[in-house]
């Protein structure tokens, strides 16, 4: 009987510091170091080179304790051993590390591959690893759970998988079972070809209705005609809507803070059948359901927040540079619920994504981090000021001096 192949992964610090020494031939230690370089890793001609990849490809993983992990897949160490006999700089094919280091399947809660392009943001990368596990030993588990659940969110999406689709109601703010307008904006694929659609409607009968503590934004959908329809008519086209994208597979049905907008899609108004809807996304991707993600969780998780301090969409948009025009328009803040998951989504694993979008911004980033501090973003007042344009949004604020005579 043939035995199984088991693939995993190694740890980068393993494989970089330990396999050399633990080989039992002397002669073969150097060819091995020199291979595994930080040097050798990002330059073209590393056997682990892909084409169309600008330096090394690698992976981060998280363990089953939330820390996080460099690895290095099976295959990279496998190819490693057999291209340096190849290439006759060795006798023999070089032995495996022990099986104690393989990480597998069951070992890591996800896993993604990330791409250094010198040795520098490889060295980066490792020293913010060694950080982070230190400031999030300890943290609350509500952060780790976000933590996790924008990882799974990441690797689904790379998978072009499903039908993703935000969704956002509007009603009446004095009287909020009277629903006014309903917008959603999806991303789907048909083989790698990525296909968008938006979408708004306003009740009739609620048209004269006005806003009195939220803005009346209902005429200005930036995205495409607005429609009128009756009530009737609204209910129709919601059901149809989610019964026709739950028919091409995986549902994500997208919320920011979804509380209220779930309430609106089990009203009476609209009466939308969702039996097997679930909250929390599975460890493989599904084949089948209604999963809800909310863009104020994973924004929760991208800036380090484990309390419940929920960012407003203009906030979370303004954070991650996302231009906005007319909010409380339900289609205009379907769709930039829409942006700002796919923003999160396809940008770096979360830390590294925290980083380059605000570089040394994390809670006590200077100094020797401390245990258990967490990687909270310390963001300057005027970010939060939503007085502020989108323009002083990223340059921050320009400060005039007003008396051209002082200094003379």
């Amino acid at each position: 009987m043939v035995s199984p192949v088991i693939t995993g992964y190694y740890r980068y610090t393993d494989i970089f510091f330990e396999w050399h020494q633990a080989l039992p031939d002397p002669l073969d230690r150097s060819p091995l170091k020199a291979v595994l370089s930080q040097d050798a890793l990002v330059h073209p001609d590393n056997p682990l080179h892909t084409d169309g990849v600008e330096g090394v490809q690698l992976y981060i993983g998280t363990l089953q304790n939330f820390e996080t992990r460099l690895l290095f897949s099976s295959a990279q160490v496998e190819y490693i051993r057999y291209w340096l006999h190849a290439m006759q700089l060795t006798k023999h094919p070089i032995p495996l590390p022990y099986s104690d280091c393989l990480l597998t399947e069951s070992s890591l809660r996800h896993v993604s591959p990330v791409h250094f392009s010198t040795k520098e943001d490889l060295r980066k990368a490792l020293r913010q690893i060694e950080k982070n596990n230190k400031r999030l030993k300890g943290v609350d588990p509500t952060l780790n759970a976000r933590r996790d659940i924008f990882e799974r969110v990441r690797s689904f999406w790379s998978q072009k998988r499903g039908v993703w689709c935000a969704l956002d109601f509007e009603a009446w703010d004095r009287d909020h079972t009277l629903l006014t307008e309903f917008g959603w904006s999806t991303v789907l694929w048909e083989g790698d070809e990525h296909i968008e659609q938006q979408g708004h409607l306003i009740v009739k009968e609620h048209m004269y209705y006005s806003n009195t503590f939220v803005p009346n934004h209902r005429q200005f959908f930036a995205f495409g005609t607005s429609e009128q329809v009756s009530k009737a008519t609204f209910k129709d086209r919601i059901q149809t809507l989610v019964a026709d994208l739950q028919s091409r597979g995986p549902l994500f049905l997208i919320f920011h803070d979804n509380n209220q907008d779930i309430k609106y899609l089990k009203s009476k108004d609209v009466d939308v059948v969702l039996s097997n809807m679930a909250f929390m996304l599975p460890d493989a991707p599904p084949q089948e359901g209604i999963f809800v993600i909310d863009t104020s969780d994973l924004f929760a998780a991208l800036e380090g927040e484990a309390g419940g301090d929920r960012r407003s969409l203009e906030r979370v948009c303004r954070h991650l540079q996302i231009s906005t025009t007319h909010l409380h328009n339900a289609g205009n803040d379907a769709h930039y619920t829409m942006l700002a998951l796919q923003s999160m989504a396809s940008g770096d694993p979360i830390d590294m994504q925290r980083e380059k979008r605000w570089p040394s911004r994390t809670s006590n980033n200077t100094g020797t981090p401390q245990t258990g501090t967490g990687v909270k973003v310390n963001f300057d007042a005027w970010e939060e000021d939503e007085d502020f344009s989108d323009q002083e949004g990223i340059c921050g604020p320009i400060i005039l001096d007003n008396n051209p005579d002082k200094g003379e």
